[in-house]
């Protein structure tokens, strides 16, 4: 099974150099776009509902202390294995979708949406959480015209 750093690098080759923050998202993103439409995920490792938005900590873990992050950020030796073409086409639509906001962007959006809200428990935006947002969850509350929804 691919894990997260797979579908990191790969939106990374795509659209080269992003901040952190962005890469998160996309990544969180996408999770939620195969969950919601093919009922299954992409990797295994979980988001929290951290203030900024969701975070997977595996991921952060490689980026910590870095604004901008590039494929030489992942190591290969972190890698699982390729992406299927079911996945790739998953992360093609999120980035063509998404891609073009910013990661502060895409963070706000992600206050908006009941899977960050309801995993916080009324904690407000700045407050420390790191609760796990259940995969469940975040299969049952997204669709896709919610993941694509963006007020501008």
């Amino acid at each position: 099974m691919a894990n997260v750093f797979d579908v990191a690098k790969y939106i990374l080759r795509s659209i080269g150099e992003v901040s952190t923050m962005k890469l998160q998202k996309l990544c969180y993103y996408s999770q939620a776009l195969s969950l919601s439409e093919k009922h299954k995920h992409l990797f295994e490792e979980d988001f929290e509902a951290w203030s900024n938005g969701p975070v997977c900590r595996d991921l952060f873990n490689i980026h910590k202390g870095k604004f901008l992050i590039t494929t030489k950020n992942i190591q290969n030796n972190l890698l699982s294995k390729s992406l299927t073409i079911e996945q790739t086409s998953i992360i093609d639509e999120i980035i063509d979708k998404l891609g073009k906001l910013e990661g502060y962007q895409l963070s706000e959006k992600s206050h908006n949406e009941d899977p960050w809200i309801k995993t916080r428990n009324g904690k407000p935006i700045g407050e420390f959480c790191n609760k796990v947002i259940k995969k469940t969850l975040i299969e049952e509350l997204y669709n896709k015209d919610l993941i694509f929804k963006f007020d501008e």
